[in-house]
């Protein structure tokens, strides 16, 4: 079956499973709802619901050279070896932070030279806490990329697609590489023509369509994909009487496709959805004072990003005026919505931190399988305790980060009640070839 078979199919099967939820199955329940009879705990999934790391690009030689000197500095049976690793990491953040310490000190005595906007936009490169947003798409690979890079790529697969399946493939071009208004009208007019024909297939009215049509020349004849719709669905373009008309004709019908399938793909054509990418990172201690986000995870544009700290700064001026509540908390809540993503970081009690990106509407129960999937034993129950509202529960679970103000970034404190926190600082609880991702200075 190819690719595009396969994404409608999917989305038939899905239709089905929420039609049989909403019939006689009973109260439906969301796949990664906490069970009510488990155990009071903070970890809410188990192995079987584990989050699964995604499946990365093929490493280059040099990347495959790096990861296989690593390996094979974990993976020697002298744990005196392996703990000595471990031993080095702590110290060469106790040296960077040191060094930090002693810039800092020398900073402040000199005074600035050079070009400001320049060294002001190198340090702030150097201080973001990671290079962007990313995402899978496992329709079409298993790269990871920017949204942008995801967007151009999606649209060259499915022009590659049309060759083999020029139907079904323009239903999913006329959603994936049109705005969503454009998109909206266009299939609404191209469902029109195709039940006309359906409903009435000897009127001749309804068998031809005139391109200089207002309606067809406003919503159908210049968005992508939709030609090739009309051409698989019959249509031939020719000249009557000195005017272009496309004129349908079963005979013209693309093989293997008949018009009621393509008016069901085109109705139940979507966006292909991105799945996104955790990005996960294994921070020294130092390195966690990068906290500077990049503009992917805001909603807003960069030049909406400076009026707003513009505001806030003039908002600090004005802050003496005494403020309501309800004030307060609409304030709030603009700050909390100028974000689309939000930067997690879990510190642990050998001082390293994990850092991962979530959606903004994505639960507590997402931040718990995410930290799970990174233990060498996942079957441990662990607490994570917010500096500010204290250790999650299971009612928390459900919540989202939004929810909970876990936005734009946020360290939290991983612990596991079993061992003594003077104990767990000599344990590692990462799995080994995490190592691999601790991030170069």
């Amino acid at each position: 079956m190819s690719k595009i078979k396969r994404f409608f199919s999917k989305k038939k099967e899905e239709a089905a499973f929420k039609m049989r939820l909403g019939g006689g199955m009973g109260q439906g329940h969301k796949l990664n709802e906490p069970k009510p009879d488990a155990p009071s705990s903070s970890s809410s999934k188990r192995d079987k619901d584990a989050y699964i790391p995604p499946r990365r690009n093929e490493l280059s030689n040099e990347a495959r050279a790096a990861a296989n000197a690593a390996l094979s500095r974990i993976e020697r049976k002298d744990s005196k070896d392996f703990n000595t690793s471990l031993a080095a990491i702590k110290a060469q953040a106790k040296r960077e932070l040191e060094a930090e310490r002693k810039q800092k000190q020398e900073l402040s005595c000199s005074s600035t030279t050079g070009s400001a906007s320049a060294s002001s936009s190198a340090q702030e490169n150097r201080n973001l806490a990671c290079q962007g947003v990313f995402f899978r798409c496992p329709l079409i690979s298993d790269e990871v990329l920017p949204k942008q890079a995801w967007k151009q790529k999606i649209k060259e697969f499915l022009y590659q697609q049309l060759e083999f399946e020029r139907g079904l493939t323009a239903c999913l071009i006329i959603q994936n590489c049109n705005v969503k208004e454009r998109a909206d009208d266009c299939i609404a007019t191209l469902t029109k023509y195709l039940e006309n024909i359906i409903q009435h297939p000897n009127e001749e009215k309804f068998c031809k369509i005139r391109m200089s049509n207002k309606i067809f020349s406003d919503k159908v004849r210049y968005v992508d994909g939709a030609l090739d719709v009309l051409h698989a669905a019959g249509f031939n373009e020719v000249e009557l009487d000195g005017e272009p008309f496309l004129v349908w004709s079963s005979d013209q019908m693309e093989p293997g496709l008949d018009l009621a399938t393509l008016l069901d793909a085109l109705k139940n054509s979507e966006p292909i959805q991105l799945e996104l990418d955790r990005n996960i990172k294994v921070l020294l201690p130092s390195q966690a004072r990068r906290v500077v986000l990049p503009d992917d995870f805001y909603r807003i544009s960069p030049e909406e990003i400076k009026r707003e700290q513009q505001m806030r700064a003039e908002a600090i001026e004005s802050s003496q005026i005494l403020k309501t509540k309800a004030m307060r908390e609409r304030e709030e809540q603009r700050t909390l919505r100028m974000y689309r993503y939000s930067l997690i970081r879990v510190k642990f009690p050998n001082g390293l931190y994990i850092q991962g990106t979530f959606n903004v509407y994505e639960k507590i129960s997402d931040i718990f399988e995410f930290v799970q999937s990174c233990l060498a034993d996942e079957s441990l129950e662990f607490n994570l305790v917010s500096a500010s509202d204290g250790k999650f529960s299971e009612d928390d679970m459900e919540k989202t980060l939004y929810d909970c103000k876990l936005i734009p970034n946020i360290v939290l404190l991983f612990s596991v009640p079993s061992i003594p926190t003077p104990v767990a600082v000599d344990v590692n609880f990462l799995k080994e070839d995490l190592f691999m991702l601790v991030q170069p200075m």
